[in-house]
């Protein structure tokens, strides 16, 4: 070995036990008391099974491990989270050398815990980046779970990561900032850890759009000396005013931070000059009511701007985050916000959840810090809800990511919901069965649509029945979040398999006639069994019902029905496959047409009529059953006698294909028999106000009524004249939005 490298590992070494007595020492400073044998025992494991790594700077890769371990340190968190930061890679980066159980009986159950949930899937066989990206983040939520320290030790190693990024070359650095800023940054935001959350956030920007960084940082400096006398100025006025009151405070002055002044900006499309809480004062008192006498103070010193009032104390953010905001106008002309909080606040403000190791112990700590990060739980629930990544990742961005909402019940409890929000993913947040039931909502009082969302402090009732027959399938479509989503899809899961099975079946069979390729049954079903197991489920049925119920999208398995096709079918199969899964229907070469429109095949000389169970329109997906003396009756294919009778070995055979013809969806002068059951409050007009819709649209009432639910609900059941399934859904429309109407289904129940 040369002299050169002698003196660079000399130095190396040299700096990294530099670097353990800076860690030593920010221990000692915290005045906790540390096992720093244990501490000290991790680090010499890690530098050994590190030797002979380094980093892309040319750094020793050790310094990595001790510098996590300092900013884990200055969260003020335990010896085992201290120790697992510093052996937080070695299982991925060394498992030529060591593994879990190593870790395990060296350094306790606990610590193996951690750098386990801090190890990525490194050997996880998926098929994509997408897919492997979304099972790390399971992963490591699904740690989380189990214990929060996890997250803490990942924030702090992508903190040190995100600070020597220019190191590596410019598409990693990208890479890395852009993954920073959808999934890190929220995630400290969502533990109310602002510190960390705001240097993620601005070191990201650096590379993700450094033009604009430089710009917003330009306007920043050349404000800030405009006025630095100013700022001065109003910091003694309030420190003059606030010792004449007798109170101890500190008092600190801020700007915003660039990347927040970035996102205003370009997002709000607004002008550095609209940018109003440029500036900011601090105050930090001891006590909850000073925090209040503090607040009447300024407010008495300077005028306050109208809505520009916050009280995170008596509300506080689900991140934990307590504070009184507002916004006054200086005796310059100049706006500020003024934020007051305690110290205990400012701590919980600075490091969110991580605070809990400072000012929290013992049994009711702990389940206080569970209430605190349900959402985790919530995330994971969502995650096994449904199989499709970008559905996860919609979820996980949505209810971490999305600022908050803060509602109301009528009972006064405040429930946090991302914002844009309906009042559905209200229902659900409130609990399952509340949403389940659920057949309308009011806001402060009035009756609003189910797709509405509710605005900070509006006061929202959900209204259920007992009569509901659960969630539509079209809520999916309206909710916002990943929790409500999750809830709907188990209840259909749960309740309506047979009929997810249906749905879902035609959507494979929908999918695979696109590639125009023939198919036998059971050369469909090899492909569909095949499909499901690629993706772990364990059955062709189990897949079909995945997909009736909005588990996973159709299009996620577009690819590998084409592939398992394609490998599959070698040859043209002498027979097309059927719309109906694994029911043999008979099939003859002529197509009979009735004159209601409907295309029959292997049927001659029949008379078509329509099932009275489901009175199908043109439009609908339909089906035939051949009845004993009675010709043809036409069902739609979710009719629940169809899904009863293909699962009838005795009348299986009796079902044949139909169709509409093309021309009888938008026929003229035809009608058919439509059935509409209304839920609405019983009050005095409602019948009247019905009736008067429906004839300004025209649509004959054939039948009409209505019976007592409860005492302020009533059900109203329609037999009216229908063109087609979009003359349906537009008179189904007009009625939801009439005053009173709750919900209208179709058929009666």
């Amino acid at each position: 070995m040369n002299s050169d490298n002698v003196n660079s590992i000399e130095k190396s070494s040299t700096a990294v036990h530099t670097d353990v007595d800076r860690l030593l020492g920010i221990l000692r400073a915290t005045g906790k008391n540390y096992d720093t044998e244990k501490i000290i025992r991790a680090f010499e494991y890690a530098n050994q099974l590190h030797a002979g790594q380094f980093r892309q700077s040319g750094d020793a890769y050790i310094s990595h491990p001790i510098a996590v371990a300092e900013i884990v340190a200055g969260l003020e968190l335990d010896t085992d989270a201290i120790c697992a930061a510093l052996l937080h890679d070695t299982v991925e980066d060394c498992s030529d050398k060591t593994c879990l159980s190593d870790i395990k009986k060296m350094f306790g159950d606990d610590v193996a815990l951690l750098v386990d949930g801090l190890t990525k899937l490194v050997e996880l066989q998926v098929e994509d980046k997408e897919e492997a990206h979304i099972e790390n983040l399971r992963k490591m939520l699904l740690a989380m779970s189990k214990d929060v320290r996890v997250i803490f030790i990942k924030l702090c190693d992508r903190l040190h990561n995100i600070r020597t990024l220019s190191a590596k070359g410019d598409e990693k650095r990208r890479k890395i900032a852009l993954e920073t800023m959808q999934v890190y940054a929220p995630l400290a935001h969502r533990l109310g850890m602002q510190k960390v959350k705001h240097e993620l956030e601005n070191m990201s920007l650096q590379y993700l759009d450094p033009f604009g960084y430089e710009e917003v940082s330009g306007h920043i400096e050349e404000k800030y000396g405009q006025n630095l006398g100013l700022i001065e100025n109003l910091r003694n006025q309030v420190d003059s005013k606030l010792r004449e009151n007798n109170i101890s405070f500190t008092l600190e002055g801020r700007i915003k931070s660039v990347y927040s002044i970035y996102k205003k900006m370009y997002n709000q499309n607004k002008s550095f000059d609209e940018i109003y809480d440029f500036y900011a004062l601090r105050v930090i008192v001891d006590t909850e009511l000073e925090c209040y006498t503090v607040l009447g103070i300024i407010h008495e010193m300077f005028k306050s701007i109208p809505g520009r009032f916050k009280d995170y104390i008596s509300t506080p953010k689900p991140n934990m985050y307590r504070s009184l905001h507002t916004t006054v106008i200086g005796r310059d002309g100049v706006p500020f916000e003024v934020q007051i909080r305690t110290w205990e606040m400012h701590h919980v403000a600075e490091y969110g959840v991580a605070a809990h190791w400072k000012y929290k112990s013992g049994e009711r700590s702990k389940a206080d810090m569970d209430k605190k990060l349900e959402w985790i739980a919530r995330l994971i629930e969502t995650e096994d809800g449904t199989r499709d990544p970008e559905e996860f990742m919609h979820a996980f961005k949505t209810d971490i990511f999305h600022d908050e909402t803060f509602v109301f019940t009528p009972k006064g409890d405040v429930i946090a919901l991302p914002q844009g929000s309906t009042v559905i993913d209200f229902a659900y947040a409130i609990h399952s069965a509340v949403g389940n039931k659920m057949v309308g909502a009011k806001i402060n009082g009035m009756i609003v649509p189910i797709d509405k969302a509710p605005q900070n402090g509006e006061i929202v009732e959900i209204l259920t029945s007992n009569a509901s027959k659960g969630p539509s399938r079209d809520w999916l479509k309206i909710v916002k979040t990943g929790e409500a989503k999750n809830k709907i899809r188990q209840w259909f899961k749960k309740e309506k398999r047979e009929e997810n099975i249906v749905v879902g079946q035609s959507m494979i069979d929908a999918e695979l006639k696109k590639f125009a390729k023939s198919y036998t049954d059971a050369q469909r079903l090899e492909i569909v069994t095949n499909v499901a197991k690629r993706i772990g489920v364990q059955t062709a049925e189990d897949l079909y019902n995945t997909i009736g119920y909005g588990g996973l999208s159709i299009s996620k398995i577009t690819l590998k029905l084409h592939d398992e096709l394609d490998r599959i079918v070698k040859t043209e199969a002498p027979a097309p496959v059927d719309e109906l899964a694994n029911v043999q229907i008979a099939k003859k070469t002529k197509h009979i047409r009735s004159n209601s429109g409907i295309v029959v095949d292997g049927a001659d000389g029949c008379m078509v009529k329509f099932a009275k169970c489901c009175n199908p329109l043109p439009g609908d997906p339909v089906i035939g059953f051949v009845t004993k003396g009675y010709g043809i009756s036409i069902h739609k294919k979710d009719c629940p006698n169809v899904i009863a009778g293909l699962n009838n070995p005795e009348s299986r055979e009796r079902w044949l294909s139909a169709e509409w013809e093309k021309s009888a969806v938008n026929r003229e002068g035809e009608s058919y028999e439509a059935l509409l059951q209304i839920f609405a409050l019983d009050a005095i007009g409602i019948l009247a106000d019905i009736s008067m819709t429906l004839a300004e649209m025209k649509v004959s009432i054939l039948s009409i009524n209505s019976q007592k639910k409860s005492d302020d609900m009533v059900i109203i059941n329609l037999k009216i004249s229908c063109k087609n399934v979009d003359h349906y859904k537009s008179i189904v429309s007009r009625l939801k939005g009439l005053k009173n109407v709750e919900d209208v289904t179709r058929g009666f129940s």
